[in-house]
C-alpha cells in the first residue's frame, strides 16, 4: 500500500464516512487472562464513545511506511487450507459474526503478543464502497463499481491513570482523584486485506507498530505466517555492516560523504513517489562504485551482502531507513560533529604536523555554548 491508499482508508474513520458495521473486543490482563469480551453493532455505540474508537483506528494507520506501517505479502502456502491468510479470509467473510473464529483470533494474539501490561484487542469489520475517480482525480460516487471488504485490528495498552488531586464540582472541594483503567493509543495493529491500486488485495496485509524497533517477529509470524521483515533499525545496521565490510580499512571521509550525498540525491529524486524508494543489491553496488570504492574491495561485495542479508537473497532496504537527510554526523571517541547535510563540503580531512585531522571551514561567526567567539579568529 502506498501513502495515498492508506490516507483514503483513514478518511473512512470519521462519523460522516464510517462504514464499520461490527466491532468486537477482548480485554486481556498482563497474565494473558481474558477479562472481558465485547461484540456489538458499531452503530449502537454512543456518539462520544464512537469518536474515541475512530481515533484509535486512525492511529493504527498512522506512521511511515517501512517504519511503522509494514506491508506484508503472504507466502503461497499460507493461502491454503489452515494457513494464516486462509484463516483471516474466513474471519473477514463471516463479518466477525462467527464467535469461534473471533475467539481463535484472540487466542492467536494472546499466545504470541509480548506485553507486560493489560491490553485491549479491538477488531472491526467494514465494507467501503470505492468511489470512481475522474481523469481530474475527482471522486465520483456514481462511478463506483467495487467494494473493499476488510477487517482492522488495534491492540491498545490499558493503564491505570495517575494518582493525583482533582476538583469535585458537586462538593466544591479538592480531593483525591479516582484512578481508573484507561485505554491508550494502539501499539500494534493490522489491516487485512491490503488496499492496493484502490482495490482489495487478499494476498497482502498491512502491519502496524508504534515503535519501529519493536516489531515482535514471532507475533508477525503468528498473524502472517511468513518471514518477518527487518525492523527499521535493523535495516540501518545491516546497511552499515555491508558498507563497513566492503570498504574495509581503506574507507575515507570523502568516500562516505559521497555515498551519503548520492543516496540523499536518490531520495530527493523520488520524494514525490507514493511508493517508498527501496535500495536493492545492485543499487547498493552502484552506490559504492560511484563513491569511489576500489574494485579490489568490490570483489568481496557479493560475499559481504550475503553474510548480512542471507545467501542468494536480495532484500531491498528502504531508503528512508538507511539515510538521515536531516543529519550528517562525525564522531571520534571524544568529539562529535553535526553537519547540515547540504553542507558536508565544509568538512574535510587533512594531515597536519603528521597527524590526521578533521578540518571545518568557518566564516566569521562562531559560537561556543551560545557565546560569539569571533574575536578568537581575529587575534
Amino acid at each position: 500500500m502506498n501513502k495515498a491508499e492508506i490516507v483514503e482508508i483513514k478518511k473512512q474513520f470519521s462519523p460522516d464516512k464510517c462504514t464499520i458495521d461490527r466491532i468486537c473486543g477482548c480485554y486481556v490482563d498482563h497474565e494473558k487472562n481474558k477479562l472481558m469480551i465485547d461484540k456489538r453493532a458499531f452503530g449502537s455505540i454512543p456518539e462520544e464513545e464512537m469518536y474515541k474508537y475512530l481515533d484509535i483506528f486512525k492511529h493504527t494507520l498512522t506512521g511511515t511506511i517501512g517504519k511503522n506501517l509494514i506491508p506484508l505479502e503472504f507466502p503461497m502456502d499460507q493461502e491454503e487450507e489452515g494457513g494464516t491468510q486462509n484463516f483471516l479470509l474466513a474471519l473477514r467473510d463471516t463479518h466477525l459474526e462467527d464467535d469461534s473464529l473471533v475467539d481463535e483470533f484472540y487466542d492467536r494474539v494472546i499466545a504470541n503478543y509480548v506485553n507486560a501490561e493489560n491490553y485491549y484487542i479491538i477488531l472491526v469489520h467494514a465494507v467501503y464502497d470505492i468511489p470512481g475517480v475522474t481523469s481530474d482525480h475527482i471522486e465520483n460516487d456514481d462511478a463506483s463499481t467495487d467494494v473493499y471488504d476488510y477487517i482492522l485490528c488495534s491492540i491498545c495498552p490499558v493503564k491505570l491513570s495517575k494518582a493525583g488531586l482533582g476538583y469535585n464540582e458537586t462538593d466544591n472541594r479538592i480531593e483525591d482523584r479516582f484512578r481508573d483503567w484507561v485505554v491508550d493509543a494502539p501499539t500494534k495493529g493490522m489491516l487485512f486485506p491490503a488496499f492496493i491500486d484502490r482495490n482489495t488485495d487478499i494476498h497482502n496485509m498491512l502491519y502496524f507498530t508504534k515503535k519501529p524497533e519493536d516489531l515482535q517477529p514471532e507475533f508477525i509470524t503468528a498473524l502472517f505466517g511468513g518471514r518477518p521483515p527487518m525492523s527499521a533499525p535493523d535495516q540501518k545496521d545491516t546497511f552499515n555492516a555491508i558498507i563497513t565490510d566492503t570498504i574495509g580499512e581503506e574507507g575515507s571521509y570523502d568516500t562516505l560523504r559521497t555515498l551519503h550525498e548520492n543516496l540523499e540525491q536518490m531520495v530527493e529524486d523520488h520524494a514525490e513517489d507514493q511508493t517508498p524508494l527501496t535500495i536493492g543489491k545492485e543499487d547498493l553496488r552502484s552506490l559504492l562504485q560511484d563513491a569511489g570504492v576500489p574494485e579490489r574491495n568490490m570483489e568481496n561485495f557479493n560475499k559481504n551482502y550475503e553474510n548480512c542479508i542471507g545467501e542468494s537473497e536480495d532484500y531491498p532496504l528502504l531508503a528512508s531507513n538507511i539515510v538521515n537527510n536531516k543529519k550528517f554526523q562525525i564522531q571520534t571517541p571524544d568529539v562529535e560533529i553535526k553537519v547540515n547535510p547540504d553542507r558536508t563540503d565544509l568538512v574535510e580531512t587533512r594531515i597536519i604536523d603528521g597527524r590526521q585531522c578533521i578540518v571545518i571551514k568557518v566564516d566569521d561567526h562562531v559560537e561556543v555554548n551560545g557565546i560569539n567567539v569571533r574575536t578568537i579568529f581575529n587575534d
